[in-house]
């Protein structure tokens, strides 16, 4: 009997089975990625499912909405999906609407009985509460949709734009959107028909009905809208004071206050900034000076007067330029001239070399004190700087007298600090020190006021 040999393993693996005929699942988010795109068809689906609610039902169309997102891709149409919601339908390039004879959604920012936060407030909650609910959609919101439908203001009616700002408003408000959406109108094309600063002016306002200032300027700040002169056009971006007119002519004077006391804040850094690095810079070159030669003080006293010329110059260019009063100015003129002071690091000089280098550069703020106002300014920044710095403290004085020979300080304007104007940071300390100057100031106005009556 013969018996069969043992099969052979196969020397590797034995290939799959083929199944013939069978269909292949494609997995459904490369399905959407792939399908058609098809705003017209998104917005009637849209419309299907908002089309029943009543008007003034927003907690119905909040709903409705939130529902549709279970059906519609929100994702995908997500643009279109807030223009439907903000001016009503489709646009086409260029801020048209779309040209297919559709009818304008039942719901829309621009549906609005008005532009008064009270009308557009309901709107701007139901896209808060369809965001919150949708989170992706804050995004595309805030990069995309808003900047993309703010940037045609110039296609929008006056009422358009009104209801479209205050919405603005309230959705930067809400931190549904940041203040750089703004920059989409700093256009030149826009600015030269006076659009972006009007629209600007009417997001403030909405901002303002429910916020304070200071609300709004950090949110300014977070968005990045730091020259506000690029909503304007560019004609009137060289006219001085022109942002702080246009705000106080239109009721808005918390902004114009608001932006000079910014524009104070950068030009008093960047004053005092620029004037201690030329007063360093001259004081190596008159330590060089010095150094050099036999000759050497009289150099370094020709280099101190230019130096003072120089900064004088460049402060009234300063000055002109922002448009603040003397009594602000000068405060910052001292302190620019007090931080760039060749001051001595051992305590036993600190009290002569101040007094030294305030005399050498007292003419430097004597065109910056033409009025009491701002001599009194003047006195009351030293006392506060020598409030924080005690280890100088007892120059005061010295300084007053310094400043009162070199014509910065009138006696009157030391007298009234003395009585009235004084701040009450060491106030009685700086009154004591100065009484013997004070003494003086007063018999020589009896002595000039008995002269007078004399004649």
């Amino acid at each position: 009997m013969t018996s069969t040999p043992p099969a052979t393993a196969p020397s590797g693996k034995s290939e799959k089975p083929a199944l013939t005929g069978a269909r292949i699942k494609q997995r459904k988010g490369a399905a959407k990625l792939q399908a058609k795109f098809e705003p017209e068809a998104f917005r009637d689906a849209l419309y299907k499912q908002i089309d029943s609610v009543k008007s003034d039902d927003f907690d119905g169309y909040a709903a409705a909405l939130d529902k549709a997102g279970n059906t519609l891709e929100y994702r995908k149409y997500a643009d279109q999906f807030f223009e439907i919601l903000i001016v009503g339908g489709l646009l086409a390039p260029g801020g048209q609407f779309v040209d297919d004879d559709a009818p304008l959604s039942p719901f829309s920012i621009s549906n609005a009985k008005s532009a008064s936060p009270a009308d557009v407030k309901p709107y701007v909650t139901v896209i808060d509460k369809v965001i919150r609910r949708y989170k992706f959609l804050q995004k595309v919101l805030e990069e995309s949709t808003l900047p993309s439908i703010i940037q045609y203001i110039n296609r929008y009616t006056p009422e358009q734009n009104e209801k479209l700002a205050c919405a603005t408003a309230l959705l930067i408000q809400q931190g549904l959107a940041s203040a750089n959406v703004l920059a989409a109108i700093q256009k030149d094309h826009l600015t030269k028909d006076d659009l972006p600063i009007n629209f600007l002016s009417s997001v403030f306002r909405a901002y303002l009905t429910d916020a304070t200032m200071d609300h709004l300027g950090t949110a300014l700040r977070k968005g990045g809208i730091k020259d506000l002169l690029l909503f304007f056009p560019p004609q009137k971006r060289d006219q001085p004071g022109v942002i702080v007119s246009h705000f106080k002519s239109i009721g808005l004077n918390s902004v114009a206050e608001w932006w000079q006391r910014r524009q104070v804040r950068e030009l008093k850094d960047q004053t005092v900034t620029r004037v201690s690095e030329v007063l360093r810079e001259s004081q190596v070159r008159q330590d060089e000076a010095l150094e050099s030669d036999e000759n050497g003080a009289a150099a370094a006293k020709s280099i101190v007067e230019a130096t003072r010329a120089e900064v004088v110059e460049y402060l009234k260019t300063q000055m002109k330029a922002a448009g603040v009063p003397f009594e602000e100015f000068v405060t910052i003129v001292w302190e620019g001239i007090i931080k760039g002071a060749d001051m001595s690091d051992r305590p036993d000089q600190m009290e002569a070399q101040t007094i030294k280098e305030v005399t050498k550069y007292a003419p430097i703020l004597e065109p910056f004190t033409p009025n009491a106002r701002s001599e009194i300014a003047l006195i009351n920044a030293i006392q506060l700087y020598l409030y924080e710095d005690t280890r100088i403290m007892k120059t005061f004085p010295q300084i007053l007298r310094v400043f009162y020979n070199a014509d910065v300080l009138d006696s009157g304007a030391i007298l009234y600090w003395a009585t009235k104007g004084a701040k009450p940071q060491g106030k009685q300390h700086f009154l004591k020190a100065a009484e013997p100057l004070i003494k003086i100031l007063q018999q020589q106005e009896e002595e000039d006021d008995e002269e007078e009556e004399e004649e």
